[in-house]
């Protein structure tokens, strides 16, 4: 029998979204966030929810855009860091090494040693209690050459990107695969 738990914010697994923005002073900036994920096929689109006390918050509001980065497994100090302290107090870029590269497309940067990066335009904002939803809308998927597989594609087991716990607070890596999506599932018909 299963046990109650409450009203929680629980769920498995959860990416480790590293958001880029620009503030209403021209600075780079980037943060943690835990809460988000694709959200839309067409267009394509993923949705962040950001606190509105958040450096990045106010950021999204001012310039209507923000990336992506996917950190590594490699990435953790850099992109825990990301999630500790404020864009507000400190150029997080500097401290943790990273280098700033201004996106071509959208009013917003990225972090060059992150391998993989969406470049997004604001869509729709859905304010939800302590949270602000941010949809983006994907106008561009940028990806280092080490990340993809011989389909041009990323490759989640060359990116190892991080994965977080959200019951226990820790970061974890992917684990083996297991069988094709779409597929594996048809056997129970026949």
């Amino acid at each position: 029998m299963k046990q109650s738990l409450g009203a929680k914010t629980l769920l498995f697994p959860t990416p480790v979204l590293m958001v880029g923005t620009y503030d209403r002073e021209g600075k780079p900036n980037i943060m943690n966030a835990a809460w988000g994920g694709i959200c839309c096929s067409q267009p394509p689109c993923i949705a962040v929810s950001l606190r509105k006390a958040t450096h990045t918050h106010a950021a999204i509001v001012e310039r209507k855009a923000f990336t992506v980065g996917i950190a590594t497994e490699r990435q953790v100090k850099e992109a825990d860091y990301m999630g500790i302290a404020s864009g507000r107090d400190v150029d997080k870029f500097a401290v943790a090494g990273l280098t700033v590269v201004k996106s071509e497309l959208v009013d917003a940067p990225y972090a060059a040693e992150f391998p993989f990066v969406l470049e997004c335009r604001l869509l729709h904002t859905l304010e939800i209690g302590l949270h602000t939803q941010f949809v983006g809308e994907i106008i561009d998927v940028k990806a280092d050459a080490s990340v993809l597989g011989e389909d041009g594609l990323p490759d989640i087991a060359k990116l190892k990107p991080l994965i977080y716990d959200t019951g226990h607070r820790g970061y974890y890596g992917i684990g083996a695969w297991l069988a094709n999506a779409f597929s594996v599932g048809k056997s129970l018909a026949e």
